[in-house]
């Protein structure tokens, strides 16, 4: 996730200078990314002046020279970094070889390899490590073949494939900003004599509250008093104009009421509700970059003895579930061991063997030492991370990015997700080199992971309410609770509960379905609440039998399950979406997150910064 801005105005319509202006709307996009800056103007001369470096807005305002540009269009970038490490090259926004075209972009462009290595074959030289550098290219190249500049942006953004919000400028076209959305969010601003395009609205509430949302597959651009929107058509690297349609906005033009904090949150209370909306986005992202770093990580894994996964907290129960998938999947034994107990363990690894190293920022420092330790004795490191050239990757031998953007409130939700979806994918990938499933097998999977982020959506959209709901009719004065599972339903029952403790500061302890009769069943009576995670045929009928055993103490039982499967004696069933068993985890935890976050706000608690709780631990 990153933040990108687009300027175009009447000269009389902005009160301060281009640059102070990209700079506040850059501010207050700031939250979506923080690794670098950047911005291009056409100045008053005609001449395209771009400036980015590493680091925060404020720390590098005066090396940029935001005050100093001048001009009246420009756009300017926020990075979270996807490709490539945060670095001076690496940061937007991104030019051609002349330096005439510049481009900002939040998203992954999935085929940008085989787009690359077309363009320099064609005699055109990179400068930076990021997927998005090949779309100013793409426009140089297809304006050499005849187009003019807007024909040339809509043939780049119709031979891309991937997940993207772009906007360009062009000398040749100094009156105008093309835009293209495909999944990224991009939103219009109609202000006086000046028009807004931005990630997100909070960068220009400043200035107007009249927006319209683009949609998927929409190409166009503004100028300071015009829109011109089409839908665009997948085509060829050639030199034939993409097929395109007019579309009609005026219809979905609106007016935001909404504060500037409160548009930060996409409208909603709290930044935790906001991110577990937003898992659709962040696991479509997710999935269309994972094919980077994981043909190194297969051939590591390939030749591997045993697999150990290091983690803590929601990465710990990502890697629980990623172990399963690892063994039954993928084709060799695996372990998942808690960051903070690694160094019992560590010593009887070798240089045979592969340690999985999972950890959300990248700098947990318990997850750091057991790859420290791990690699005195040999063993090889893969890092599976959301965050860029952090400690973790740099210091492992192979680095998978999850993709999932910035996520602000402390409890992870998003980043859990995609955690499931990249470790699936890699134990997918590694089965079908040792023949441990087949294809047809490994197609259903990676079909299923495909479709997860609309099956997450739907999920969204039919328990919102019934969730809340349930958080204020169960939950209301309990003072502790089970989450009980088997197999990769224990996993998600487990962060389930971690996100009841996190956020509402309700006891709940997460067990193993089978396991609560010795012992934990002592403590439930009336009203106690027990919610069990049943994912597949092989546990139905088991999970059914702990069921009643609950329910004939008087407990209050909830059933998070597939469609299709009936749990007769529960007071609340939860149906997900019927996917492939190694897939539904990403599905089900929704409904938990949902739930520990209604039974914190009624709580009068806030789920963005439960007490005692750091986003990133760093200390023993």
């Amino acid at each position: 996730m990153c933040g990108i801005i687009g300027i175009v105005a009447l000269s009389s319509a902005l009160k301060e200078s281009l640059g102070m202006v990209l700079y506040r709307c850059l501010k207050n996009l700031e939250y979506r990314g923080y690794d670098s800056v950047g911005y291009a103007v056409i100045d008053n001369s005609g001449k395209l002046i771009v400036r980015k470096s590493k680091g925060k807005i404020d720390d590098v305002y005066t090396k940029l020279g935001f005050n100093k540009a001048s001009g009246s269009i420009g756009i300017g970038h926020t990075r979270w970094a996807t490709h490539g490490r945060p670095s001076d090259e690496n940061a937007h926004p991104h030019t051609d070889c002349y330096g005439l075209i510049a481009v900002v972009h939040n998203g992954i462009i999935e085929n940008f390899r085989e787009l690359r290595e077309w363009l320099e074959s064609r005699g055109h030289v990179f400068k930076s490590e990021t997927d998005t550098e090949v779309v100013p290219h793409l426009i140089e190249e297809f304006k050499k073949l005849g187009m003019d500049s807007y024909t040339a942006f809509k043939k780049a953004i119709s031979v891309l494939r991937g997940t993207f919000a772009i906007i360009a400028i062009d000398i040749d076209a100094p009156d105008r900003i093309f835009f293209a959305k495909n999944t990224s969010p991009l939103v219009i601003g109609f202000g006086d004599k000046a028009m807004f395009i931005a990630s997100d609205i909070p960068a220009f509430l400043d200035f107007t509250n009249r927006v319209l949302v683009l949609y998927d597959g929409e190409v166009g651009y503004i100028t300071a008093n015009q829109v011109f929107i089409e839908s665009v058509e997948q085509s060829a690297l050639d030199n034939t104009p993409p097929r395109t349609k007019p579309v009609s906005y005026d219809h979905r033009v609106r007016v935001i009421a909404w504060s500037r904090e409160e548009a930060s949150k996409g409208g909603y209370p709290h930044y935790m509700l906001k991110e577990i909306y937003e898992q659709p986005q962040a696991l479509a992202q997710t999935i269309a970059g994972l094919r980077e770093g994981v043909d190194e990580a297969i051939e590591l894994l390939r030749k591997a003895e045993k697999v150990v996964f290091v983690a803590a907290g929601s990465s710990y129960h990502a890697a629980f579930i990623g172990r399963l998938a690892m063994i039954n999947l993928g084709g060799v034994w695996s372990d998942a061991i808690v960051s903070s107990e690694a160094r019992w363990y560590v010593s009887g690894l070798s240089d045979r063997d592969v340690v999985i190293a999972v950890s959300q920022s990248g700098e947990t420092i318990d997850t750091l030492l057991a790859v420290r330790e791990a690699k005195k004795v040999g063993a090889r490191v893969i890092a599976i991370s959301n965050v860029v050239d952090s400690a973790i990757p740099r210091e492992s031998d192979v680095a998978i990015y999850t993709r999932a953007g910035p996520e602000i409130s402390v409890a992870a939700t998003k980043t859990f997700t995609t955690q499931i979806a990249t470790l699936l994918y890699l134990s997918v990938r590694l089965g079908l080199v040792k023949r441990a499933i087949g294809e047809e097998e490994a197609n259903t999977i990676i079909q299923d992971l495909t479709r997860i982020p609309k099956a997450v959506e739907r999920v969204l959209e039919r328990y919102g309410n019934a969730v809340k709901s349930l958080a204020s009719k169960v939950f209301e004065k309990i003072s502790s609770c089970y989450y009980l599972g088997r197999g990769l339903g224990l996993g998600v029952a487990m962060e389930g509960a971690l996100k009841m403790k996190e956020i509402a500061y309700v006891h709940a302890e997460a067990y193993p379905a089978g396991e609560s009769k010795h012992g934990p069943i002592a403590l439930v009576e009336k009203g106690f609440p027990v919610i069990f995670v049943s994912l597949g045929e092989i546990d139905r009928e088991l999970i059914e039998s702990n069921i009643e055993e609950m329910k004939s103490r008087d407990a209050i039982t909830i059933a998070i399950t597939p469609k299709g499967f009936e749990f007769k004696s529960a007071d609340h069933v939860i149906r997900v979406p019927r996917v492939h068993p190694y897939v539904l985890p990403i599905a089900a935890i929704v409904p938990l997150q949902l739930l520990a976050y209604y039974v914190a706000v009624n709580r009068g608690y806030d789920p963005d910064k439960p007490r005692n709780l750091a986003k990133t631990v760093t200390v023993v």
